[in-house]
């Protein structure tokens, strides 16, 4: 059994009721096998970034994790394909969205993953979540660079 990690998990969703998307996506990842919930941040609103279609919500969570980053992977595609997620073009508006940004200290980078992912930190969307559950992952310097992109905390 491989020892846990810490996971950053990019939840977004813009099609249908989103909010209800990314809610249903949170409780799922919490019911991970080999997995535990450790951290939640709130909801935020943000226009598509290098995409179409209407505004997304988003949050990041975050698990700690004995799955390999492949096993991660294939499970939040899972999720993914549970919430009627279609790809028929890339940044196509989506049902759900479930990126790992995070894993531990890893970095990877394959044909079908990324970590850390590759524009996380160019994403306001991703970043200020992030830093609302971990500050410490986050400097102030990052934050500013994205203080131009519009994104609101949605208090639901």
């Amino acid at each position: 059994m491989a020892d846990p990690v810490l996971a950053s998990v990019g939840v977004g969703a813009n099609l249908g009721d989103a909010q209800a998307a990314v809610r249903k996506a949170i409780q799922d990842l919490a019911g991970l096998p080999q997995s535990e919930l450790r951290a939640v941040s709130s909801l935020y609103a943000s226009a598509p970034l290098d995409a179409d279609g209407p505004d997304y919500v988003n949050a990041v969570v975050q698990l700690q994790t004995e799955l390999s980053p492949h096993a991660l992977l294939m499970a939040l595609q899972a999720i993914e394909q549970q919430a009627g997620r279609l790809r028929p073009y890339r940044n196509a508006p989506r049902t759900l969205d479930l990126d790992i940004l995070l894993y531990g200290d890893l970095e990877l980078n394959r044909s079908d993953l990324h970590i850390p992912h590759p524009r996380m930190w160019q994403r306001a969307f991703v970043v200020v979540p992030l830093a609302e559950i971990a500050p410490q992952m986050v400097s102030s310097a990052q934050l500013e660079a994205l203080a131009g992109q519009s994104l609101r905390c949605l208090h639901a």
